[in-house]
């Protein structure tokens, strides 16, 4: 077994940060070493130049820039002597503080010129051109550079990954290690994204015992919180408390009852009867699910007046569209002028989009302004294209956008911030969970319409909660079902074979004209080869599909057939390595310039502006799809576009 080659050092000092990436903290320095000048690359929350650098790694030739340090562990400390830091000042890292500022100051202090700063501040007036009140301020701002190091020592000392840095200093400033070693469970926060392990390792190493109340109230509101993830809004207190024992090595039942008692009594969860078992949710899922059932049931009790001409109107809309309603289809839309919140359900094929163009015309008609979302931004995308209107994400319609005070995703529209719309339009609502859904219904004026649109059978949203199917099953909210196959539908073996399956029948797999047909491989390789020659061959020049256009589904990630592997066998047959093409290899896979890619978390920070430069706003959220444009040579900076949103 090949040894793994150990590790060496290199020390200097920073002459000059070549490039930083602020998500991530991927940074290029320049270091002046006492063997000369080199190129070091890591991963630094912060780093400017003058700052003492010590890197743990190895060397590495890259192909366009040569030998450089590729550091495992990098971190910084203030400089030491005056040269230091003059380079460290003269940097601009200090507000106020340019290159004759700080040659002035450190003619004056030398190598005491920051323990005057941090100290004493107040001496700095003795420098020309320093006022009391601006030695003050420059002592405030490097207290904050300062703390953000330490910051960065500190999670580095406990294993933890760097970038973190960035997010607790936005939550918690100079108080944020003090925060963190009281208590570490802060850190399971989903947006910081530290797993139960780490954030309990360093519990233990702050002195929290493993019977320690502190840790017992984490680790259930972990488990509730990961259960999320599950799709479960609440679990049952039988479930919860032995799952949570599990995760926590506990076998002491009376500790983790007084724990979930302690999260209850500080509103942390919430505990109800569901179906006659005891539910425990988190206060924030159970107040969602409270806000839309009042918000709902207040929305079907009230009847809105249609307009006097509402048949004619319809008639209008009609010939716009050059099409007939079906009875279904006119009912939905007549309901749509009646009601301020319907369902509009059915499966493909029978009319869902002519339904809905229907609605959005006759809210035209009547002159009510009306907005189009869907949950993800392909669904987004189609609906616009269906309607010929604009549709946007249901994040994008809430402008959703990270909150500096509290740390997490903020909604600007709401009950303070309505939309300026009298009609919303939602489709594909089955992927729409709790959180999102009760967003929505607070962000709406009070007397705006509501449609939402989908599939009943469709999957679930994948997060908490099946709102679409228990609204529907709930016989509360105004339907429409549509129901009647239409003939240009009965046409497509895939309408006709999803509606067998919806039976319960087996589905015809031997008819091989039109739009389906089945391919038997009794083996996973060879179940491969045809997939990709598909998607390379068979399908774009016997049916004209080009192979962007080609989505391929497999039910696990594992094994040959798994997503993980077949994105690797695709991959290499529709976008291969060229030489010139840039590319970045990341884990088991390499990223490169054509591939299509999807988002599979929302991130709310990432800038994105549009295409044509007009416009730009914040976010890339879980389902968007794009494709990379480019990749800087250092291979840490991706663009792509999602349709239409380049983000770097």
């Amino acid at each position: 077994m090949a040894q793994e080659t150990e590790l060496e050092t290199l020390e200097g000092t920073v002459v000059a940060v070549i490039y930083q990436n602020p998500e991530n903290g991927y940074t290029v320095l320049r270091v002046r070493s006492r063997e000369g000048s080199q190129t070091v690359v890591g991963e630094l929350a912060q780093v400017t130049a003058g700052e003492h650098v010590l890197a743990a790694g190895r060397w590495v030739d890259h192909p366009s820039f040569g030998p450089q340090f590729k550091a495992d562990h990098l971190e910084t400390a203030a400089p030491t002597d005056a040269d230091g830091i003059y380079e460290y000042l003269s940097s601009g890292i200090i507000k106020g503080v340019g290159k004759q500022t700080a040659k002035r100051i450190v003619n004056r202090f030398g190598a005491e010129t920051l323990a005057v700063i941090e100290s004493d501040p107040e001496r700095l007036s003795e420098v020309k051109g320093i006022t009391r009140q601006k030695a003050l301020a420059i002592q405030q701002d490097f207290l904050q550079k300062a703390g953000m190091r330490r910051l960065v020592e500190f999670l580095t000392e406990q294993q933890l990954p760097v970038p973190l840095a960035l997010a607790l200093w936005r939550r918690y400033a100079d108080r944020a290690i003090d925060i963190i070693r009281a208590d570490p469970y802060l850190l399971l926060d989903e947006e910081l994204g530290v797993k139960f392990a780490e954030a309990d390792r360093l519990a233990a190493a702050c002195g929290i015992e493993a019977n320690d109340l502190l840790r017992v109230e984490a680790g259930i509101q972990y488990t509730l919180t990961h259960n999320l993830g599950n799709g479960h809004c609440f679990l049952p207190r039988d479930k919860l408390l032995p799952a949570a024992a599990r995760l926590l090595h506990l076998e002491e039942p009376d500790l983790l009852e007084e724990g979930l008692d302690a999260l209850r009594l500080r509103g942390r969860v919430v505990l109800t009867e569901v179906a006659g078992l005891s539910a425990v949710y988190l206060d924030e899922l159970f107040s969602a699910e409270e806000y839309i059932f009042q918000r709902v049931l207040s929305m079907c009790q009230r009847e809105l007046l249609p307009p006097d001409d509402m048949e004619e109107l319809i008639d209008r809309v009609e010939r716009e569209q050059r099409i007939t309603y079906a009875a279904e289809q006119r009912a939905a839309v007549r309901m749509a002028a009646s009601r301020q919140i319907m369902l509009l359900t059915g499966g493909p094929g029978t009319g869902k989009t002519t339904s809905l163009r229907g609605i959005l015309g006759l809210f035209e008609a009547m002159g009510l302004k009306t907005q189009l979302a869907a949950p993800t931004g392909r669904a987004a995308k189609r609906l616009g294209e269906l309607c010929g209107a604009e549709a946007s994400t249901i994040h994008r319609l809430l402008e959703a956008g990270y909150d500096p005070d509290s740390g997490q995703l903020a909604f600007q529209r709401d009950e303070d911030e309505p939309l300026e719309a009298r009609a919303v339009i939602v489709d594909e609502t089955s992927m729409v969970d709790v959180p999102l859904m009760a967003a929505l219904l607070s962000a709406l004026p009070n007397d705006c319409r509501l449609v939402l649109v989908g599939d009943p059978d469709q999957l679930p949203s994948v997060g908490p909660g099946q709102v679409f199917d228990h609204l529907i099953r709930s016989g509360v909210v105004p339907n429409v079902q549509l129901t009647t196959i239409f003939r240009q539908a009965q046409q497509s073996l895939i309408v006709m074979n999803a509606h067998s399956i919806n039976r319960g029948v087996l589905p015809s797999l031997v008819n091989r004209g039109g739009d389906f047909f089945f391919l038997r491989r009794r083996d996973a390789q060879a179940a491969v080869d045809t997939i990709v020659e598909l998607c390379q061959s068979r399908l774009p020049e016997k049916m004209g599909i080009p192979a962007e256009q080609i989505q391929v589904l497999s039910p696990t990630r594992k094994y040959l057939t798994g997503t993980a592997n077949l994105n690797l066998a695709l991959q290499a047959a529709l976008n291969p390595h060229e030489a010139g093409k840039p590319e970045k290899k990341h884990g088991f896979f390499t990223f490169r310039v054509g591939d299509r890619v999807m988002q599979i978390k929302n991130n709310y920070d990432v800038l994105w502006r549009e295409q044509n430069g007009l416009r730009g706003g914040m976010g890339i959220f879980n389902g968007d799809v794009g494709v990379i444009q480019d990749i800087t040579p250092e291979g840490e900076l991706t663009t792509v576009n999602f349709d239409g949103h380049i983000v770097e």
